[in-house]
């Protein structure tokens, strides 16, 4: 029995010495935890929306206090024309635009009947129907707030359009996240393993000795899987406009450029992940536990990032599908050109010049 214990004593010394393990057995619960505790629910919080006052009246007044109030909105401008609607959208900025025409008072009043406006950006079809019943229950609280009692009650019409995605196809949404999950997962993965595959089979002295740049190393592990996950967007461009029917509103060559530079910036994650990393196993355990969870809760095509705390929205900053997503959104359903999108691709540059810059340092490191 005391060999036993003797051997579990040895155990426990192995697991606490290596810091990976300890961080998968402690750090990964944690980790997941929170960030599907806030991110698994239903219920959208400080949702950007506008509001098109024309009426300026008591009434809109009201209804718009009463969207303040709450937590479901933060009224992030009050538009002054009908052409700043469009650009708001376009701007990606706000999710919802609520219009009061003018007199929408006094319809209401002498007439008992008003109409309000929503439009909706449905390029995410479940956000935007969320929002649209949440504004629908703010203006039938206001009505019955009114005179709940009347013979003949006020009546509040709710027009919604739903912009960029009329019929709320679900494609809109996930087809653009999966595009991303998918290349970055395909991406990472496979260049993880290709620096550690060498280390492991012996072959990396050749490359010690060898004159060959180590920046041109590098490059010559990138290109293959380049060209291959060239061919992987190609077959889910044709199976989503073919069988899923996602719109191409915008210029395919555009999508395929920014496509091209997001393969860049995970090829030069996953080299990063490969200079790191001593086994095969290592790598495919960090970019698949550090590139699936990030990629799938901090990107925003399945959770809303609103309904995140702060720090969790800050760190989707450094997640590069989060970008590539927008993009994709901008120019596939808004028909968006290179001026809508040029920050999120300034963005995914920065981070291809930086994962580049200490992939090739670390690989020096090495082979010194």
């Amino acid at each position: 029995m005391k060999q036993f214990l003797t051997f579990v004593r040895k155990e426990f010394y192995h697991v606490f010495r290596d810091r990976k393990t300890l961080l998968i057995l402690f750090g990964l619960p944690v980790a997941q935890i929170l960030l599907f505790g806030f991110a698994l629910t239903n219920e959208i919080r400080n949702a950007r929306i506008a509001v098109f006052d024309e009426a300026r009246d008591e009434a809109s007044a009201a209804i718009i206090s009463k969207i303040r109030a709450g937590k479901n909105f933060e009224v992030d401008r009050i538009l002054s024309s009908y052409r700043q609607i469009e650009a708001s959208f376009r701007e990606g900025k706000v999710k919802l635009v609520v219009v009061f025409p003018r007199n929408f008072r006094e319809d209401l009043l002498h007439r008992n009947k008003a109409q309000v406006q929503v439009l909706a950006d449905a390029s995410d079809p479940n956000t935007a129907s969320t929002l649209t019943g949440y504004i629908n229950s703010i203006l039938l609280d206001y009505q019955q707030s009114l005179s709940p009692a009347a013979a003949m009650p006020y009546r509040i019409v709710t027009q919604t359009r739903m912009l960029y995605n009329p019929e709320l196809k679900g494609a809109t949404n996930f087809v653009p996240g999966v595009m991303a999950l998918v290349l970055m997962l395909v991406c990472v993965l496979m260049t993880s393993v290709s620096i550690v595959r060498e280390k492991e089979n012996g072959t990396m002295e050749i490359l010690l000795v060898s004159p060959i740049n180590p920046f041109l190393v590098i490059i010559s592990k990138a290109i293959p899987y380049f060209l291959l996950s060239l061919v992987n967007l190609a077959v889910i461009l044709v199976l989503s406009v073919s069988l899923l029917d996602m719109p191409l509103n915008g210029s395919l060559l555009l999508l395929l450029a920014e496509s091209s530079l997001f393969i860049i910036t995970a090829l030069a994650l996953g080299l990063l992940i490969s200079n790191t990393t001593a086994s095969q196993q290592s790598a495919m355990l960090i970019a698949l536990m550090g590139m699936l969870i990030p990629t799938m809760m901090l990107t925003g095509f399945m959770f809303p990032l609103e309904n995140m705390p702060l720090p969790l929205q800050l760190i989707s900053n450094i997640v590069p599908s989060k970008w590539y997503y927008i993009i994709v959104k901008s120019i596939m359903i808004k028909g968006l050109g290179f001026s809508a999108i040029w920050k999120e691709t300034l963005v995914l540059l920065g981070m291809t010049a930086f994962l580049l810059l200490v992939s090739l340092k670390k690989f020096r490191i090495r082979l010194q």
